[in-house]
Parts: structure tokens; sequence; C-alpha cells
């Protein structure tokens, strides 16, 4: 369920080839503040995902709600 949600995303993501210094920055919309930015696109896609993944893990601790992807809500019910 986490890495079907996970991945969901990370279809979302969209990469660009930043002109300055020809590394590359990616990010996905709807997940505000989730971005990277690496010397490849390989390193940019695995920056991306770590990223996304530490901003899902703070968002369920601090019991905020996670977006909806493609009709996948991903929601943590709090256990006594």
């Amino acid at each position: 369920m986490l890495l079907d949600y996970i991945n969901s995303a990370l279809d979302k993501a969209t990469y660009d080839k930043l002109n300055d210094d020809n590394s590359f920055y990616g990010e996905i919309p709807g997940f505000e503040g989730v971005y990277a930015n690496a010397v490849t696109l390989e390193q940019c896609r695995n920056e991306l995902r770590e990223t996304l993944e530490e901003w899902i893990l703070i968002r369920v601790s601090k019991n905020l709600s996670l977006p909806e992807i493609n009709g996948k809500n991903l929601r943590i019910s709090k256990v006594a």
C-alpha cells in the first residue's frame, strides 16, 4: 500500500535539466516541498524518492493529511 502510493506519486514527477549547471531538478506536483536536484537524472530520481519518503513520515508523525493521487489515498489511523 505504501509502496504503491509512493510509486504513483513518482509517476507524476517532472524533471528538468537546468541550463546554468546542467544538473537535473525534479518535483512532484501537488506535493509541496518535495523536490530534488542532482548531477544526473538517476541521482535526481533517487533523491526525489528519498525526499518523498521523508516528507510522508513527517506528515504522518504530525497527523497531517496526504494528497490523493490517482485515486489512492494513504490514511494512517492511530492505534491504542
